[in-house]
């Protein structure tokens, strides 16, 4: 036996340091994304702003992130994953979403720039976010599709669910720094040297993240070669090897359809709300900026301690589609509370439903994919998956920003009429979700619904 080759397969510290290389550049994208999303409502008063910006320039540039990502960006980069490997196609992203965070640092920053007015800044910053979207969503994808390699047979919706709450963290960071970063001077004007600080700490983070991942890459060229993915010559497996009428297998497959449907109705339902929540909860219910955005972070923080649960919950008893269907459920009647309930008490139990749902849904559904598709196609279902996901991102924030933009509405009204659009996706996703169910029920071959560690 050859126990040299089995090492790194083997051994737990190995993979829970490859999962610790693999989360810090996700942490830093999930700060970056989400650094202004606690202080939206600034944008409201644009003459305030040496940045210029208001709350249509910014739903403008927060539907940038998916821009390259819908028009058939996620789709050729996840081929191109599956087709020459998470280390060379993965790295080469995760430098492009460095990138994008610089040329946004910069719209913001240089006065050349910043201080033109929107119609200067905001171009800079909208490819700069393109490109930092793309980046981030092939990272991703690069670090779900390496995670499902690693802990294969293992705890791996565990580890999912350890990535994505790490993640959110940065999210959740993002949220409570932004507001305390982003200060008004005495006579209550914003410098470019305020609203730029978030930006400079969320690009520090995704630097640390990319020396990270080269470790990972170092790490995971010596698992290919132990593990004979690869000969010592770096030449892959016949068996291994990606093939264009995969794409075809992929798309044909009804549970890929439905999990890539749920994921956007339902993602839409938090994410593009975080980008406006203190501009929706504030004129609701009457609450300071400040708490607001603690609020708005708990979204964020509860995954950090709920996801690993729900992960491990996973593991053990299965029942995956059952946790999607109740976590779409708790994210639909929290929108209905933030529409219609006037009592803060229910803007607080609003939140806590977000966070417990954000928390669910996830845990569930990102470790079924490698269930229904083969491991060398990962890359592809992930990206097709991401890049459904992103039309609704590109659009949501648009329409919200629309609102909250139009002057004929009072500031309750827009937040009620914001609403409305997540409920409505809510509904979608808990439909969505239920098809999924009934159609594992039909398909128990699949193990949709049994514990990870029986899907070896």
């Amino acid at each position: 036996m050859n126990t040299t080759a089995k090492t790194l397969k083997a051994s737990k510290i190995a993979c829970w340091i490859a999962l610790a290389c693999l989360v810090v550049p996700m942490f830093g994208s999930y700060f970056f994304d989400d650094m202004f999303s606690t202080v939206s409502h600034i944008f409201k008063t644009p003459e305030l702003l040496a940045l210029g910006w208001n709350s249509a320039n910014f739903g403008f540039y927060a539907g940038g992130y998916s821009f390259l990502c819908v028009w058939g960006g996620l789709i050729i980069c996840g081929i191109l994953l599956d087709k020459f490997g998470v280390k060379l196609v993965g790295s080469v992203f995760v430098g492009l979403m460095l990138l994008g965070a610089a040329i946004v640092y910069a719209a913001i920053t240089i006065p050349a720039i910043a201080e033109k007015g929107p119609e200067t800044s905001l171009p800079v910053a909208y490819v700069g976010c393109m490109l930092f979207g793309l980046g981030s969503e092939i990272a991703g994808v690069a670090v779900t599709r390496s995670i499902a390699k690693w802990f294969k047979g293992k705890n791996v919706a565990l580890a999912m669910g350890l990535q994505l709450s790490i993640a959110r963290c940065g999210t959740g960071l993002a949220m409570i720094l932004a507001p305390r970063l982003v200060l008004a001077n005495a006579a209550g004007y914003y410098p470019l040297s305020a609203t730029n600080r978030p930006a400079l700490l969320g690009l520090t983070f995704i630097f640390i993240g990319a020396i990270l991942w080269a470790v990972f890459v170092a790490m995971d060229a010596k698992y290919d070669r132990q593990e004979g993915i690869v000969s010592e010559r770096g030449e892959q497996k016949e068996e291994d090897k990606f093939k264009f009428s995969d794409i075809i297998r992929v798309l044909k497959n009804p549970r890929f359809i439905m999990i890539a449907l749920l994921c956007v109705f339902f993602y839409c339902c938090v994410i593009s709300f975080k980008k406006f929540g203190t501009s929706i909860i504030m004129p609701r219910f009457g609450l300071d900026a400040n708490v607001v955005s603690v609020m708005i972070s708990m979204i964020a923080f509860a995954p950090v301690l709920f996801t690993p649960l729900f992960g491990a919950l996973v593991d053990k008893v299965g029942k995956a589609t059952t946790w999607m269907i109740t976590g779409a459920v708790l994210v639909f009647a929290a929108h209905l509370m933030l529409a219609f309930a006037t009592a803060p008490f229910f803007g607080y139990l609003a939140i806590v439903l977000l966070g417990i749902g954000y928390s669910l849904v996830p845990s569930a559904m990102w470790p079924s994919v490698p269930k229904i598709v083969p491991e060398k196609n990962l890359g592809t279902a992930y990206s097709l998956i991401y890049w459904i996901q992103n039309m609704g991102m590109l659009l949501v924030p648009i329409f919200v920003g629309k609102i909250m933009s139009n002057g004929a509405y009072q500031e309750v009204q827009k937040s009620v009429h914001s609403e409305y659009i997540f409920i409505c996706l809510g509904i979608v996703a808990i439909t969505v979700a239920i098809l999924l169910k009934f159609n594992s029920k039909k398909h128990p071959e699949l193990k949709i619904d049994r514990p990870s560690k029986e899907v070896a």
